[in-house]
């Protein structure tokens, strides 16, 4: 039996969100590690022994990033299609970024010159540091508010440039993005190290989880004081086929915290998050790295799922006609579509996670410098 409309466009919702999540915790943290090697590494050797803590697992890793850009094309393609549309010069610089990290991981250490390893260090820096802070920068257009809208054949018009994504407020929420990742990457790297590498990484861990606290308490007072949000003030059949502009939106001062005040046990989400920040620091610290890490992964779930909760229905809201505003109700697929998709993804989904945590259980433990001269020719 199929399950309701309703339903399926609520479970798609969560479960875009768990990708996202996936994503932030699972490739998030050897960005992480990328954008903290050319400074947490000292000499050439240091950072073979950093680059080879993620080496193993970085390109399994990017399933997560795949199988979310697919879900949001399959379950949500007006969505995607407007979104790839406007975001598209920043969707390039994201791939652009991306493309040093096969070469990078690969090719590094193939060749024994400092210029060459120093080069593919930065490269790696760049693969691991850009995506973040684009990312972080596009979560901020959704509060902002994205230039678009749709004619009567809903074909969807961007009228805004690369540049104007670039807004302060987007901007912090790059920061907010970019430091979260970068905690995350160093409590791993504090996981897989030891030494004088590992102390720089509790330092990393220390300087960037409060950065990240700091940059997303102003992000949500800046929300709070200065930016509204929107508002469905028309009857909604959430049932009903997709059609972005049948409904009537407003944009209102503190409708972001409307569902925090509607129910109230959304507010564990960003409780969760400065909670689990400074408990990581502290288990890591106490050389409890392990549930430090996961500690790190809940703070990760709290600052996306503050946003998810802040931005519900809302998935793009649109800056130059609010009505075109598209939501969980009315950009999915039908529900044959994602009703295939559930099942496949009730399918396989444990197959990816339970592999994911064999290969990290085989390829764990700590990453040395004797490991490393030892295996000079098979290690990156």
């Amino acid at each position: 039996m199929l399950l309701d409309y309703t339903t399926l466009k609520l479970i798609w919702w969560l479960l875009v969100g768990v990708l996202l999540v996936g994503f932030a915790i699972m490739d998030g943290h050897d960005m992480g590690v990328g954008t903290l090697l050319p400074f947490v590494g000292r000499d050439d050797v240091e950072r073979r022994v950093i680059i080879n803590t993620v080496g193993p697992h970085w390109d399994g890793n990017q399933v997560w990033f795949i199988t979310g850009g697919g879900a949001i094309f399959a379950a949500w393609p007006l969505v995607y299609a407007t979104a790839f549309s406007g975001f598209y010069w920043a969707m390039l610089a994201v791939l652009w970024a991306l493309f040093f990290r096969p070469v990078g991981f690969d090719y590094r250490s193939k060749i024994d010159n400092p210029t060459w390893r120093r080069t593919w260090d930065w490269g790696l820096f760049v693969g691991g540091a850009v995506p973040p802070l684009i990312f972080g920068v596009a979560f901020g257009n959704l509060f902002l508010g994205v230039p678009f809208s749709f004619d009567t054949q809903l074909v969807s018009t961007y009228s805004g440039s690369f540049w104007e994504l670039l807004s302060p407020f987007a901007l912090l929420c790059g920061v907010v993005s970019s430091a979260m990742i970068s905690f995350h990457g160093a409590i791993y790297l504090a996981h897989r190290t030891q030494g004088e590498i590992q102390w720089r990484a509790l330092r990393a861990a220390g300087f960037f989880g409060g950065l990240m606290l700091l940059a997303f308490a102003a992000a949500g007072v800046w929300l709070w004081m200065g930016i509204p949000g929107y508002v469905i003030q028309s009857a909604l059949d959430t049932a009903a086929q997709p059609n972005p502009l049948a409904k009537t939106v407003i944009r209102e001062a503190g409708a972001w915290f409307a569902n925090y005040r509607h129910y109230p046990l959304t507010l564990a989400l960003p409780a969760v998050a400065f909670v689990a920040v400074p408990v990581a620091q502290a288990l890591a610290r106490s050389g409890r790295t392990m549930a430090a890490f996961w500690a790190s992964a809940l703070a990760i779930v709290g600052v996306i799922g503050t946003a998810g909760a802040a931005l519900f229905p809302f998935i793009l809201p649109s800056s130059i006609d609010p009505n075109a505003s598209l939501t969980v109700w009315d950009s999915v697929s039908s529900q044959l579509t994602l009703t295939i998709m559930l099942v496949a993804t009730l399918l396989f989904m444990p197959i990816i996670i339970t592999y994911t945590a064999w290969a990290y259980r085989v390829m764990g433990g700590k990453v040395t410098a004797a490991y490393v001269r030892e295996n000079s020719h098979s290690a990156y």
